[in-house]
């Protein structure tokens, strides 16, 4: 059995977790971790998630960007993982099986956290 940071549900978890990044990087200035409902809708419908994500990302980029300093330093990194981290395969539309969820949480919170350490200025 392969490692639970070498699978999809994984990737998906720290990709939403630089999505999350780049929201509140825009928003606020500060990357505001997700709330557990937003956690929980994720990864019923990571797709739909991403889908609803996506469409926002290149004025959260612009607008992030434009703050200048730690703020536009952590919006490019974020955006450069986002690049990196939707896959380059068909993404099902259904929910996460437990396991799956579990592997999800994990990818987001240690995104999270490598976030957190590395940005610790700008990030609750």
């Amino acid at each position: 059995m392969g490692r639970v940071e070498d699978g999809t549900p994984y990737r998906w978890g720290q990709l939403y977790a630089a999505l999350v990044a780049v929201r509140g990087l825009a928003k606020g200035g500060r990357v505001v971790p997700a709330t557990e409902r937003e956690t929980k809708d994720a990864t019923g419908a990571p797709r739909g998630t991403f889908e609803a994500m996506l469409p926002h990302l290149g004025m959260q980029i612009l607008t992030a960007r434009q703050k200048g300093g730690k703020v536009a330093e952590a919006t490019e990194t974020a955006v450069a993982d986002i690049g990196r981290l939707i896959p380059p395969e068909h993404m099902s539309r259904g929910g996460l099986k437990p396991p799956e969820a579990a592997a999800f949480r994990l990818g987001y919170a240690e995104r999270t956290a490598a976030y957190r350490k590395a940005w610790e200025d700008v990030v609750d």
